[in-house]
């Protein structure tokens, strides 16, 4: 592949909602610009993107694959994303690395709840963006109700770009609203042809709302057009150019990907309206004068690029992908990682193509590449000069909220589950692993149901370990409500020197809920000598680890030891101990043992439209809702309490009460007294796993 300078280079990143066509698009243009032989199909699992055995398997998109395409002289990095949500932080990643967007709209769907989250990230990215209607071979595919859809969404700046001709039902040519003129394809040719009389008052309409935007360009621009001058051609792109990278004009352009029809248009509309990277501003901080380094894929300033992805597969390796910021990358350059203080050569440079690498000897500012076998580089690190050490702000990735018990199914296979999970993270940096130590559960958070499920998959067919998913046990607590007065003698005779310990000890609330136990000597008369206390406060400690009611940890327990007695000969520290412990288990017991459960303070962005349904829920849910602000987009966060264990399933039911447009998060607050239905049934779970123990 060619080297390709700054302003030659658009990187330009695909959204929409999941089965919109994205996949299709990527490989129609692949085959258009000669990458491709053939057409590939999701279907038969062999498209450039879509590479992955779970991507071919499920036939969606699972991970952001990148697709350079040379066209007119012009690299053009497509960065194919997920469109289902479970996968957001691949668009995350993506949407870090590229300059402009296509939001890509199924013609036989329509606009889509997907179609509304791209729209929002390119808001908030401040990514300029075209409108791709895709599928338009379909019969029922109607380009018009999306234009008027997303202009009554999103206002006039909706532009029609081209406009669809149609005959008996078929897709077979365009009309390009620029020029003014109409495109049949014949066979793999287009030619010229009439506009039809039906499109002429859809063309006008169109025409209209372009050249009032040329005319608003310059106060010259606007005197002309009133002055019912019309604009040249050149005129009209020039604008037009500068509108579409403010955002003040987003173009719609239509196709059918699978007849590879209006790829020509779409790949030269990339070319001439959507901004390189040198339109864009870049700054980090050096870190050796912690000044402002203003990169703005400058090629002529110190090397700088950052990691905004990173590929682990057990079969074709490790590759950090990069963004090239500043300079020019070059094969045997020495480049330095500021956040593991590390150096390395590049000793080969890529560019990737779906899953195949290409090897290119440089790399100039705002380009897309790859690295292969960086040592303790990972997502999010800055790649430098040890002379001029750049540090950039990281990618804002979703936080997971949904969490799964896992655990190896041979026991075995536990170290070889974990060492693979770690290369899943390392290029997953929404899944998280969290080693519950208190209820000795090993736990996985993710996206989605689906997103975990994906995970299990991977870790069987790629790394030949199979992990099982169960509901996590919730973290509960025990407690006591009263005061409870016990005595225990520990006493065993069994030849030689026995055990003896004796104990008369208080158990009462202590009203730290923070700590598991406050402990209090008052023995007076050395009734128990002081070298037993640490005994009696380590029986205590150890009775907290596992409570006498469920077997959950203990906390806000004062135990104080008041009197006793001891043997001469027979006491120990081991006596001591035991005797608290069981004395521990009978006071507990008596001094109205009660379960605490977790407490989380929720927060639900949603519609307003959705409001009534959501607060129903989280009431149905044992939710507190505490109340509602309005946000930016016609939302509201609702806010409240929940119990920890309501939340188990969530993240699927608020899709489906929301249509997939709520989002939530939340963190653990405090404990709470369990309601009695909740504790008799972990009580009695206890109680049946006890049983079933002494069975066996």
């Amino acid at each position: 592949m060619n080297v390709y300078t700054t302003d030659k280079i658009r990187n330009v990143v695909l959204l929409g909602h999941g089965g919109c066509g994205k996949t299709s698009l990527v490989e129609a243009m692949a085959y258009l610009s000669g990458i491709t032989s053939r057409m590939g199909k999701i279907t038969d699992g062999n498209t450039v993107s879509d590479y992955g055995k779970e991507e071919q398997k499920r036939q969606f998109s699972i991970s952001t694959s990148i697709v350079p395409i040379e066209w007119s002289g012009t690299k053009i990095n497509i960065l194919d994303t997920p469109g289902y949500f479970d996968f957001v932080g691949e668009v995350e990643e993506a949407v870090s690395a590229a300059d402009c967007a296509i939001i890509v709209v199924s013609g036989k769907a329509g606009i889509e709840v997907g179609t509304h989250k791209a729209w929002e990230i390119c808001e908030k990215y401040k990514l300029p963006r075209m409108v791709y209607v895709a599928d338009m071979d379909i019969d029922n595919a109607s380009f018009r109700q999306i234009v008027e859809e997303m202009t009554a969404l999103y206002g006039k700046k909706m532009a029609p770009f081209h406009l669809p001709i149609r005959e008996n039902e078929k897709f077979v040519g365009y009309i390009n609203v620029i020029q003014e003129n109409g495109f049949r394809w014949e066979g793999k040719e287009v030619v010229e042809c009439e506009i039809p009389s039906y499109n002429e008052p859809n063309l006008q309409i169109c025409r209209d709302v372009l050249m009032e935007a040329v005319a608003e360009t310059s106060e010259e621009m606007m005197e002309r057009y009133f002055g019912g001058e019309t604009f040249s051609e050149e005129e009209i792109r020039s604008a037009l150019r500068n509108n579409v990278m403010e955002g003040t004009i987003v173009p719609m352009t239509m196709g059918s990907s699978l007849l590879c029809q209006g790829m020509f248009t779409l790949l030269d509309d990339i070319v001439k309206y959507m901004p390189s990277p040198e339109n864009k501003k870049k700054a980090g901080v050096n870190t050796k004068t912690n000044d402002i380094f203003e990169a703005n894929y400058d090629f002529s300033k110190a090397k700088s690029a950052f990691i905004f992805k990173t590929i682990v597969d057990p079969f074709i390796g490790k590759y950090s992908l990069i963004k090239v910021c500043s300079g020019v990358l070059k094969v045997d350059d020495m480049i330095y990682n500021d956040t593991s203080e590390s150096e390395e050569r590049i000793n080969k440079l890529y560019v990737l193509q779906g899953n195949k690498p290409i090897e290119v000897k440089e790399l100039h500012a705002g380009d897309i590449g790859a690295l292969a076998k960086l040592s303790d580089a990972h997502t999010g690190d800055t790649l430098s000069t040890k002379s001029v050490p750049i540090r950039y702000g990281k990618a804002e990735i979703s936080k997971p909220y949904t969490s799964m018990r896992f655990k190896a199914k041979e026991k075995g296979e536990i170290d070889k589950a974990a060492q693979a999970l770690a290369k899943i993270m390392s290029e997953d940096l929404t899944l998280k692993m969290v080693n519950d130590g208190e209820n000795r559960q090993s736990l996985l958070f993710g996206m989605g149901d689906q997103h975990l499920e994906v995970v299990a998959s991977r870790l069987a067919n790629e790394y030949n370990v199979v992990i099982e998913l169960s509901k996590p046990k919730v973290a509960f607590r025990e407690t006591i409500k009263k005061t409870a007065d016990v005595e225990y003698k520990y006493k065993k005779q069994s030849g030689g020197h026995g055990q003896y310990g004796h104990v008369k000890m208080k158990f009462e609330p202590s009203g730290e809920l923070d700590k598991p136990y406050v402990f209090e000597q008052i023995v007076v008369g050395g009734a128990v000598p002081k070298n037993f206390f640490p005994a009696v406060e380590k029986g205590l400690q150890e009775s907290c680890d596992k409570g006498p009611l469920a077997a959950y940890p203990v906390v806000g327990v004062k135990g104080i030891l008041y009197d006793g007695s001891y043997h001469p000969v027979d006491s120990s520290e081991m006596a001591f101990k035991m005797a608290t412990i069981q004395a521990f288990k009978k006071g507990f017991m008596e001094a109205q043992p009660i379960l605490m459960e977790p407490i989380a303070s929720l927060k639900v962005t949603v519609p307003d439209a959705y409001t009534g349904d959501v607060m129903g829920d989280l009431n149905k849910r044992r939710g507190r809702v505490l109340g509602m602000t309005p946000v930016m987009g016609g939302k509201q966060v609702v806010e409240a309490d929940i119990p920890m264990m309501a939340l188990h399933g969530y993240c699927t039911e608020l899709r489906a009460m929301t249509g997939g447009r709520g989002d939530y998060e939340y963190e653990f607050v405090r404990y709470e007294q369990a309601p009695s239905d909740i504790q008799e049934k972990e009580v009695a779970a206890r109680a049946s796993k006890v049983a079933e123990s002494s069975e066996e």
